[in-house]
């Protein structure tokens, strides 16, 4: 009998990350990450987004609270429990020094109203938490960590000529971020088997999403995007 080898079966994660190769291309040829590279974008459209995203990780934080909450083991439970502390404090110690460099007073940022792509993001974030299962919140929350550690990976191997923004990629393409991320992606592939065709597809499409969504800030950060009205 002849018994040929069978490939392995593809992992959850590969397989959302299959269906947001185009978003993730996109986001990468944007000019507000490829000026991060070659020093081209402007200070005042960087500093517009570290803002919005202090405004953004302050509700990301809550999602993240929310996934702790319903996580289904205790490791999993420490670990959102931790992310979700983490992106206040971390993050915030991060945001703090691009604000002193970029001349940016706490007051200033918080009397910054919060941009529409910044609101419609995080409502969607928090309505998924609230309204969906654990997979679908897992799906929204998880493109946030894992395409900013894979454009800051993509940009560490070329680096800046901005001291600003080379600290911005250090920080995503470095080892500390990595490990942050490959734990969640672990829980995902850990779900994935688990899941019924429905929970899948809904996961998904709420990772589809929150992606296009990644790709959307940092539009809304190039543009320095105002409401109209």
């Amino acid at each position: 009998m002849d018994e040929r080898p069978t490939s392995a079966p593809r992992t959850f994660t590969a397989e959302l990350w299959a269906g947001i190769e185009d978003t993730y291309q996109a986001i990468l040829e944007h000019p507000f990450v490829s000026g991060l590279t070659d020093g081209s974008l402007e200070q005042e459209s960087f500093a517009f987004y570290v803002v919005q995203d202090a405004h953004y990780l302050r509700e990301y934080a809550r999602a993240l609270s929310l996934a702790a909450a319903r996580a289904p083991l205790e490791e999993d439970i420490a670990m959102f429990a931790q992310h979700a502390a983490g992106a206040i404090e971390v993050e915030r110690s991060l945001h703090e020094g691009f604000f002193r460099d970029l001349g940016l007073t706490e007051d200033e940022v918080a009397r910054t109203p919060v941009a529409p792509t910044c609101l419609a993001y995080t409502s969607y974030l928090l309505a998924t938490a609230y309204g969906g299962s654990f997979p679908e919140l897992l799906g929204a929350v998880l493109p946030c960590y894992w395409i900013y550690w894979e454009v800051g990976k993509a940009l560490l191997a070329q680096g800046s000529p901005d001291p600003l923004y080379r600290r911005w990629i250090e920080t995503y393409g470095g080892e500390d971020f990595a490990e942050v991320v490959r734990a969640v992606l672990s829980l995902t592939d850990r779900l994935g088997p688990d899941l019924s065709v429905a929970e899948h597809s809904r996961a998904a499409r709420h990772f589809a999403i929150t992606a296009r969504y990644e790709w959307m800030f940092w539009d809304m950060g190039y543009r320095r995007e105002r409401w109209p009205l």
